[in-house]
């Protein structure tokens, strides 16, 4: 009779459960929600008691300083441009606007802006994933206040940027860095991301120059909030006041202006048009 060696009967020993990544194992919370996105820039008001990014944007005296000046926002309608994290959305909202359309380009930003928007309970503001100039050129309608804080400085094509923000704006503010030589001579290490190529475009008419610059791959990081494009350009300061002039805004007022900013030369200005010419 032949004989066969018997094989091992033994079971597999037991694996732990596998637990996916994509889902919150734990208990329902707010600061989940924040958690699930990385990058964060912005924190939120103290009395929320959550942990985010380090900026107090939610009290920028910039956007308090815009309000002011332009006065009451209740029942006003408001386009932000570049709503980062959406924490000046809030300070928005917390004025009364009536209606608040925030265009964001970047997909992470836009996803963190729906979770202040949940957080904050953001209710007259509506978030839109897109690029600001296909909106500005291809939606009807006027606002009453546009905000675009460190966005031009971040355009591909800033002047055209104006020209269409203009159509749709009866008053903007603009936080922005711009060139000025004066303000930073040879040598300037504020130099270092640009080219050296110095560009004339005409935009309405004039002939505006575009100093060219990149981000040199910053990109990468989670918590980037710059441009869409690498090759973006800075305005000259004096090309910025005479194309707001060209179109239409003839009140300016300019608030904080900073020639040693790190970043750049920097200012804020409120632009509002005395004639509704959009």
């Amino acid at each position: 009779m032949l004989g066969f060696s018997k094989r091992s009967q033994k079971k597999p020993s037991k694996t732990p459960l596998e637990i996916f990544d994509q889902y919150e194992q734990g208990m329902p919370s707010l600061q989940n929600a924040i958690d699930a996105l990385p990058g964060w820039n912005c924190a939120f008001p103290p009395e929320f008691n959550l942990n985010a990014g380090n900026l107090p944007l939610y009290a920028d005296d910039r956007i308090a300083w815009a309000l002011q000046t332009f006065g009451s926002i209740e029942g006003k309608t408001v386009l932000e441009v570049g709503p980062l994290e959406g924490m000046h959305t809030y300070m928005l909202h917390c004025h009364g606007a009536a209606k608040i359309d925030a265009i964001e380009a970047n997909r992470l930003c836009f996803l963190r802006c729906l979770v202040t928007r949940q957080v904050l309970n953001i209710n007259n503001a509506a978030f839109m994933l897109g690029d600001i100039q296909s909106w500005l050129a291809e939606r009807d309608g006027v606002y009453d206040l546009t905000i675009a804080s460190g966005v031009l400085y971040h355009m591909a094509d800033p002047g055209e940027f104006l020209r269409l923000l203009a159509k749709r704006s009866k008053a903007v503010f603009i936080w922005t860095h711009f060139v000025l030589e004066e303000a930073m001579p040879e040598g300037d290490v504020r130099w270092l991301p640009f080219s050296g190529k110095v560009e004339t475009r005409m935009v309405g008419g004039l002939a505006v120059r575009y100093y060219e610059r990149s981000y040199h791959h910053a990109n990468a990081n989670a918590s980037f909030c710059g441009g869409m494009k690498d090759r973006h350009f800075w305005m000259h300061r004096d090309d910025i006041l005479m194309l707001l002039r060209q179109f239409g805004f003839d009140d300016v007022i300019i608030r904080d202006e900073d020639f040693s900013h790190p970043g750049g030369p920097s200012f804020s200005l409120m632009a509002r048009k005395s004639r509704d010419e959009a």
